[in-house]
C-alpha cells in the first residue's frame, strides 16, 4: 500500500474526529475543561387551593417554548394527585386530579433552565382576525392612528414598532388620549393594542413570562406583545417597542386563557419564586444533549456506569502513551525494552507517583538482574527459567513491602501495585540483551524505557488531557491518524544525527 492511500486514509480519520469533535463541543456545548461551570435559574410555582372534600381537579399552564433558555429539570410534586401534562398549541399545561381533596391543598411546579444559543420558536400559524366593529368616537379615533401608522411603515414589524412609538408617545395627540383611557392596567391596554391590529388583520397574541433574577419569592407573569408576520411570531416590548424576546426572560404561556382553572375546589393562591445557582457545564451540557436525541449523546462514554466510566478514564489513555512510545523510538531514536511495557511502568507510576515508581523499579529489576544471571548457571529451559523470575520478582516484591513497613515507609508499599509479569519479562530481556549487545546496550535500552515511561506518566496523567480524551473519545481517531503517518516515516532519527555527524564533518573536509 502506497503513502498516498496511507495519507488519504489519516485524512479521513483526522476529519472524522474533528468532525464530531466540533460537533459536540459547538452543538451540543461540551466544555474543553471540566471546571466549567454556568449559571442556572430554579424556578418554582407554589400552588394553593382549598378543597370542597370531593374530586378535585386543576389544570395549570407551565412552560413549553423556551427561546434563549433550555430545560435542564422539570419537578412535579404532588403526593396524592394523578398527573398528566398535555400540549395544547403553543401552551403546554398540567392537570393534577384527586378523588377526594379536603382543606388546604399544596401543589409545586419547579423548571430549571441555563442560557442557551440554540433559537427555537413557536410553530403555531394563526389565521388572519377580522376587523372588529369599534364603537364611535374610538372607531375614528383607531381608524386615524391606523392610518397614520400605515404611511411610516413598510412591513408587519415596522408597523408594529411605529404603532407602540405612537400609542406611548410622551406627547400624545388626542386620538391617542382617547385610546390610552380604555386602559386601566397593562393587561388592559395589551388588550387595546392587539384590538387595534385587528383593525389591519394582523395576528397578535399575549406571551407571559418570568424575568430570571438572582433570588425573587414573589415573582409576577410580564406580559409581552407577540405578532404574527406571515412566517414566525414577533415579539415586542409593549413599552418600549424592542423586537426580541428580553434576555433571561422565561416565558411560560401565550394567549389570554387563565393560568389555571381548578374544579372541587376553592380559591387559588400561585407563588412564583426564582433562584440562580451554577451547575457544571458538562452535566449540562450532557443533559441538553439527552433531551434534544442527539444520537452522539448515546454514544457518550459519559452514558455507561460509573463504574465502567472510571475504567475508561484510564483506558483511553493506554493510545497516548503509546503513541509517546512510537515518538520516541521513530523519531528521537530512544530505544526501549518491547513497545507496550513503558507504557505499562507508566501506568504502575499512578499507584507509587513517579519518585517512588522509579526508585522501586530500578530496585526490583536490579536485584532481579542479578539473581538472573545467577539462574543463567544453570542452564534452566525458558519456561521454567521465566516461571523462576516471575517468583523472585513476587520474592522481592514482599521483602521490600515487610521491610518498609518495618521502616514507617508507607509509600514503598505501593511496589505492590506493580505489574509482575511485566517486570519480570524487562528482567529477562535486559539479561539477554546483556549477553547478546553486552552491558552498555542493556543499561541503555532500560535507561530508554524508564526515560519513555516517565515521559508517559507525566502525559498520561495530565488531568485536562485525560478529561478531553474521556470526553471527546473521537479524538481517538485522530491519534489513529497520526499512528499511520508516523508509521511512514522514513528518515533519520535524532540520534542517528548525532551518531552520522563524524561523516558529514569528513565529507565538508573532504569537498
Amino acid at each position: 500500500m502506497g503513502n498516498i492511500t496511507v495519507k488519504i486514509w489519516a485524512v479521513l480519520l483526522a476529519g472524522l474526529g474533528l468532525v464530531i469533535f466540533a460537533h459536540k463541543l459547538f452543538d451540543i456545548g461540551l466544555p474543553l475543561s471540566p471546571d466549567q461551570d454556568t449559571e442556572v435559574w430554579t424556578v418554582q410555582a407554589r400552588i394553593a387551593f382549598d378543597g370542597g372534600g370531593g374530586p378535585a381537579k386543576l389544570g395549570f399552564h407551565i412552560p413549553a417554548t423556551t427561546p434563549g433558555l433550555s430545560k435542564i429539570d422539570e419537578d412535579f410534586i404532588s403526593s396524592r394527585f394523578g398527573l398528566a401534562v398535555d400540549k395544547e398549541g403553543d401552551n403546554r399545561k398540567v392537570e393534577w386530579a384527586v378523588r377526594r381533596a379536603q382543606g388546604q391543598q399544596t401543589l409545586y411546579y419547579r423548571i430549571s433552565v441555563t442560557k442557551t444559543d440554540t433559537q427555537v420558536g413557536w410553530p403555531s400559524t394563526p389565521r388572519f382576525p377580522n376587523v372588529p366593529d369599534y364603537e364611535e368616537p374610538y372607531a375614528s379615533a383607531i381608524k386615524a392612528t391606523i392610518e397614520d401608522v400605515r404611511s411610516e411603515s413598510a412591513d408587519v414589524q415596522s408597523y408594529v414598532r411605529e404603532l407602540l412609538e405612537q400609542l406611548n408617545s410622551v406627547q400624545p395627540n388626542e386620538n391617542i388620549e382617547l385610546i390610552r383611557g380604555r386602559a386601566q392596567n397593562q393587561t388592559q391596554w395589551l388588550g387595546e393594542i392587539i384590538n387595534i391590529l385587528k383593525g389591519v388583520r394582523i395576528p397578535a397574541r399575549v406571551l407571559w413570562g418570568i424575568v430570571l433574577s438572582d433570588a425573587a419569592n414573589n415573582a409576577n407573569l410580564q406580559a409581552l406583545l407577540q405578532v404574527h408576520n406571515g412566517k414566525r411570531w414577533l415579539t415586542f416590548d409593549p413599552i418600549n417597542g424592542r423586537v426580541g424576546v428580553p434576555e433571561n426572560f422565561l416565558s411560560w404561556r401565550v394567549g389570554n386563557e387563565p393560568l389555571f382553572v381548578v374544579e372541587g375546589g376553592g380559591p387559588v393562591d400561585v407563588v412564583f419564586s426564582v433562584s440562580k445557582n451554577y451547575r457544571e457545564l458538562i452535566d449540562i451540557a450532557r443533559k441538553n444533549a439527552e433531551s434534544s436525541n442527539s444520537l452522539l449523546a448515546g454514544f457518550s462514554l459519559l452514558s455507561l456506569p460509573l463504574q465502567s466510566q472510571n475504567v475508561y478514564r484510564l483506558l483511553i489513555m493506554v493510545p497516548i502513551g503509546a503513541l509517546i512510545v512510537v515518538f520516541f523510538r521513530t523519531f528521537i531514536g530512544i530505544k526501549t525494552f518491547g513497545t507496550f511495557m513503558p507504557i505499562l511502568i507508566a501506568l504502575a507510576f499512578r499507584e507509587t507517583q513517579l519518585l517512588w515508581g522509579i526508585v522501586l523499579f530500578v530496585m526490583i529489576v536490579s536485584l532481579g538482574l542479578m539473581l538472573r544471571f545467577y539462574l543463567e548457571r544453570m542452564r534452566l529451559l525458558l519456561v521454567p527459567r521465566l516461571t523462576s523470575i516471575l517468583v523472585i520478582v513476587v520474592i522481592l516484591m514482599v521483602i521490600i513491602s515487610i521491610i518498609t513497613n518495618e521502616l514507617g515507609v508507607d509509600r514503598a508499599l505501593s511496589v505492590a501495585l506493580f505489574p509482575v509479569v511485566i517486570l519480570a519479562m524487562t528482567i529477562e530481556r535486559m539479561s539477554i540483551t546483556w549477553e547478546e549487545n553486552g552491558a552498555r546496550e542493556a543499561m541503555m535500552q532500560g535507561l530508554g524505557s524508564l526515560i519513555v515511561a516517565c515521559v508517559g506518566f507525566l502525559v498520561m496523567n495530565n488531568e485536562s488531557l485525560m478529561y478531553l480524551m474521556f470526553v471527546f473519545p473521537e479524538l481517538l481517531f485522530i491519534v489513529l491518524a497520526l499512528s499511520l503517518l508516523m508509521g511512514r516515516y522514513t528518515g533519520y532519527r535524532l540520534f542517528e544525527l548525532h551518531r552520522f555527524r563524524a561523516m558529514v564533518t569528513d565529507k565538508d573536509k573532504t569537498s
